[in-house]
């Protein structure tokens, strides 16, 4: 791609950027949080069967995912590049399957009926749509700019843009969703919430072409399908990603990081309705996530590049994981004292998820100096699963550890022992993973500030010689 006519790195590419990781947490984001309420308060289906079916898709997305980076990785570079175009085909598909999940017009359905439509709707939007665009997506940022600099605040400004998401999320959707009803308790509106689900696909198509229209790619890569290029097949490539120690460390560390908060977000619905009675409590936490994160925006990349991205970001899921337990004992039953407490444990675990996507570019550029070879959509591709199975996997574990404590799905108020269990749930499952998350970054993951300071170097080299 000639570099004569293509304007330089700037505000424009990160906001773009920024605005693309929204559009992706309008459907991401919300189903991560919310879908297992819709389907268990509205649809009436058992939690226990909702969490077995998101670890079948996630099986899915073995395949779709990795799949979707090889071709990303073998697609021809045209005049809007190699990954731009995908966006710009699959908004309308992925924001459309979105809102066919949340259909509350089909709650009065026979359960088997009801049960096929989740089936099928969901893994069309996770496993097809949702991949067909978040694989090129992630992997735009390595042609956007090849300034390793630029490409940390594209993770920054990426970070950024799914907290600005969350907020509006988590801030709108309770206020919009529930109720209360004469008893004080809060109940699920099934019309609002598919009028709210509408509403975020249309911004997420909005979002979407924001993100092509104000990023630019630059870095030409080889093509795949050129002569005098390797060729390998998907099982030779996959055992030679899998041997890097690198990816296996960031894949590990970020679905547990992905495990935690998720499952935190997701039972936090259950939290606050259940067990403080509270759900314009939960809109008001929600916000605490502005604070934290223009906190972060202004002192991640500086501790960052003076103490190293694997170093500050063990530290900050270390504190996360202790302060959480600590929350657990102290099994506080004042929703204001709670909520100042989490503001604190939020701290360290965002400031991981801020830099995470740049601890992936560092994985490409280790991989690229061990063998000489890069991979871009399809490492980004095996990241993206690992992060769908953080996902799953909370979304599972939440339905059954709701139905393992005896959660009634119809019930308009649960018992207070169900609801002392997902305090505890709430508090102590995300403490433990966060401290497991900082035991694989610390003992598991390689790339220290040394190491990719000198892969930065090494490089540049090679770069410069060509």
């Amino acid at each position: 791609m000639s570099e004569n006519n293509v304007k330089p790195f700037g505000i424009r590419d990160k906001a773009g950027y920024l605005l693309g990781d929204v559009a992706n947490d309008f459907s991401f984001l919300f189903a991560s949080t919310y879908v297992m309420v819709f389907y268990s308060k509205v649809m009436g289906i058992s939690t226990g069967l909702i969490g077995t079916m998101f670890l079948i898709a996630r099986c899915i997305d073995a395949f779709t995912d990795i799949g979707m980076g090889r071709i990303a990785d073998r697609t021809r570079a045209g005049n809007s590049g190699k990954f731009r175009p995908w966006i710009l085909r699959m908004c309308g598909p992925v924001a459309i399957s979105s809102f066919l999940m949340y259909q509350s017009g089909l709650r009065s359905l026979p359960y088997g009926v009801r049960v096929a439509y989740m089936f099928v709707t969901y893994i069309l939007w996770g496993s097809v749509f949702y991949t067909s665009i978040n694989i090129p997506y992630g992997s735009m940022a390595s042609v956007i700019s090849q300034n390793p600099k630029d490409r940390s605040s594209l993770s920054v400004f990426r970070s950024m843009g799914g907290m600005f998401a969350g907020i509006l999320i988590s801030v709108v959707a309770p206020l919009v969703i529930y109720y209360e009803d004469a008893a004080g308790n809060q109940v699920v509106n099934p019309t609002n919430f598919t009028v709210l689900a509408g509403v975020f696909s249309a911004c997420a198509i909005l979002g979407y072409l924001l993100c092509y229209w104000l990023c630019t790619e630059r870095v030409s890569l080889p093509d795949k399908n050129s002569v005098g290029n390797r060729s390998s097949s998907a099982v030779e490539l996959l055992k030679e990603i899998l041997g890097s120690r690198a990816l296996l460390g960031v894949i590990l560390s970020a679905l547990l990081m992905l495990l935690a908060s998720l499952m935190s977000q997701g039972l936090n619905n259950y939290l606050y309705a259940d067990y403080f009675k509270n759900t314009t409590a939960l809109s008001l936490s929600a916000m605490l996530q502005l604070p934290v994160m223009l906190i972060l925006a202004a002192f991640s990349t500086r501790l960052s590049v003076r103490f190293g991205k694997k170093e500050s970001g063990t530290v900050g899921m270390l504190l996360s994981g202790l302060l959480y337990v600590v929350i657990g004992f102290l099994h506080v039953t004042n929703v204001w004292v709670f909520i100042a407490l989490i503001f604190g444990a939020m701290i360290g675990m965002s400031f991981f998820n801020m830099q995470c996507f740049a601890l992936v570019t560092d994985v490409i550029d280790d991989k690229e100096v061990i063998t000489g070879h890069r991979d871009d959509g399809t490492i980004y591709g095996i990241y993206s699963f690992s992060r769908k199975i953080g996902q799953a996997l909370a979304g599972g574990m939440s339905g059954w550890a709701l139905a393992l404590i005896g959660y009634n799905e119809l019930a308009a108020a649960q018992t207070q022992q169900v609801a002392r269990g997902i305090y505890n749930i709430s508090t102590f499952f995300p403490g433990i993973v966060y401290l497991l998350a900082a035991a694989v970054l610390f003992f598991i993951y390689p790339l220290g500030r040394k190491r990719v300071e000198s892969n930065a170097a090494e490089l540049e080299k090679r770069h410069g010689d060509k």
